[in-house]
Formats: structure tokens, sequence, C-alpha cells
């Protein structure tokens, strides 16, 4: 199977590519420049390469990964839209390439975030929740989908995989949650209350596998643990994991001041349910918190 991906050597990606190669598949990785590969099972291809057409292997899955990282820093104007351009413009250019294509790939696996939903601190988000919330992430998120479910009417199966908070420690939110730990200084931010839909770097990789490996599954799926957390337990959980204490109460406007508009990531929450993994047999690797850090901090 020859599968296409953008995004391919960032946080996410490359663990994906890895688990790819693995499998026996022959991954694509798309970049901006050229980069030879030492690895036979993997070749990299430039968008130039891409967008003029000069690229012609037939490809069964796309899995579109690009796009500015939304923990980048403070969400200036001209942050906020790099973070949206950089989403819309690559996703774009897959369509406009999917568009000419004789034989189009089978599948297009399209990253996205729970952030789609909004925040609540009392409601479950389902796959089938459409809210019309108006801040800056979920109208990112929906006019990013907007753009990637045009491949539905190529014909090809598009599933749009929100991303919940992924943990890892070669990038995600992780590493600077931990920060204050390592310090001494860490404890519960905000309220406490707001939930926390987490879901660890190794079954991000397996939802998308099974996305490939199940053909029924089409359309929004949360990529995100079936156990959330509030972030009092997750603060409690991470001290002892870190075997760090968790005194200092960060007080909501101290983020404010720090991060301002991006502080929603962190203060404002969503209890969000993985519905489509669970249906679909998924069996996840961790839906325990505490083995989920344990496993990745040791």
């Amino acid at each position: 199977m020859n599968i296409l991906l953008t995004g391919g050597t960032g946080f996410i990606g490359s663990l994906l590519v890895k688990e790819l190669i693995r499998k026996e598949y022959h991954c694509y990785v798309v970049t901006r420049s050229h980069t030879d590969s030492q690895i036979p099972q993997v070749t990299f291809i430039t968008w130039e390469q891409l967008t003029s057409n000069s690229f012609d292997e037939p490809i069964d899955v796309v899995i579109n990964l690009a796009g500015e990282s939304i923990n980048s820093g403070r969400w200036t104007n001209s942050v906020k839209d790099k973070i949206l351009q950089s989403r819309i413009q690559s996703t774009s250019k897959l369509i406009t390439w999917l568009e000419r294509q004789a034989h189009r790939p089978n599948l297009l696996i399209n990253a996205s975030a729970i952030g789609f939903y909004g925040t609540s601190e009392t409601k479950t988000f389902t796959e089938n929740d459409k809210p019309k919330s108006t801040d800056f992430l979920a109208t990112t998120v929906r006019t990013w989908e907007n753009v990637a479910t045009k491949a539905e009417e190529l014909g090809i199966r598009t599933v749009l995989a929100r991303f919940g908070i992924v943990l890892g420690l070669e990038g995600g939110a992780l590493p600077k949650m931990i920060l204050p730990y390592k310090l001494f200084i860490g404890g519960p931010i905000g309220s406490g209350s707001q939930w926390m839909s987490w879901i660890h770097l190794k079954d991000v990789v397996g939802l998308i596998v099974h996305s490939i490996e199940n053909k029924e599954i089409h359309g929004p799926m949360n990529f995100v643990s079936p156990t959330p957390v509030t972030m009092k337990e997750f603060s409690k959980i991470l001290s002892k994991s870190l075997k760090r204490p968790n005194l200092l109460k960060v007080p909501e406007f101290v983020l404010q001041m720090l991060l301002g508009e991006m502080s929603m990531l962190i203060l404002e929450g969503q209890k969000v349910s993985p519905t489509v993994a669970i249906q679909t047999n998924y069996n996840f690797q961790f839906t325990s918190l505490k083995d989920a850090l344990d496993y990745t901090l040791k």
C-alpha cells in the first residue's frame, strides 16, 4: 500500500511513519525542500513536485498532518493567521491534487481537533455534536474541515481526525505542562474543574492505522482516550508520576496575562467521547492516565 503524508516529519508523523513501515506500507512524505531518504520504504517529495503534477506514483491513502502548531506562542493576530492559513493552504493543495488524479486514493485522513466542539464543563461531546462555538479554535477547525470534506465529493472516504491533547515528550502540550513541576512550582491550573480530553501518542498512531484498515469509518472521529480527567485530577496524577509536589495553584489571570487568548486551551476544556473508536472495536493501549504518564516519563 502506498501512503502520502504531509507533516510526516513532525511530532505525530515521525512515529506514524515508523509504524506504517513496520506494517510494510510505502510512505511518500511531502516536505518543503528536497531530502534524500536513507530508508527504502520512505520517499521524500516536495510540495512543488506534488502541485506541479510531476509526482505520478499511485497512492492508496493520504494523511494530512500539516499545519502551524497551535502551541507555538501567544495568539497574536499574525500567529492566528498562520495557524489558519497553514491548514487551509496545505489542505487546499491536496484537494487540488486529488481532483487531478485519474485513479484517486481510497482514503483521506485529515488532522483536526476537538476544539471543534467549543468548551463546556457539563456536556460530553460525541462525533454527532455540531455546536456553533465562535471562539478562534472552533472557527479554525470548522473552516479547515470544510476544505477537507471536498474529498468526499470526489468519492474519497474521508476521516476527520479530531485530536485531543496528545501526550508525548517530543512535542505537543506535555513538555510545557511538566516544566513547572520540574522547577518544584507545579500545581492545579485555574479552577481545576475544566475537563482534559487526552490521548497517548501511541494511540493516535494506532487510531490512524485503525482508520486505514476499517473501511466503515468515515466522517468525524474523536482521537481521545475514553477516560478524560479534570485538570485537578491531571495535576495530581502528573505530580505523582514526576515525584514532584503539587502545591502551587496557578490563578487564571496569570495564565491569561502570559498567554492571552491561547490560555483558553488550558483554562477551558471539553469532555469528549471516542464513540466511533469504541463502536469500531479499537483497543486502546492507554486508558489510564497514570499508566500513560508513567510510560511516557519513565
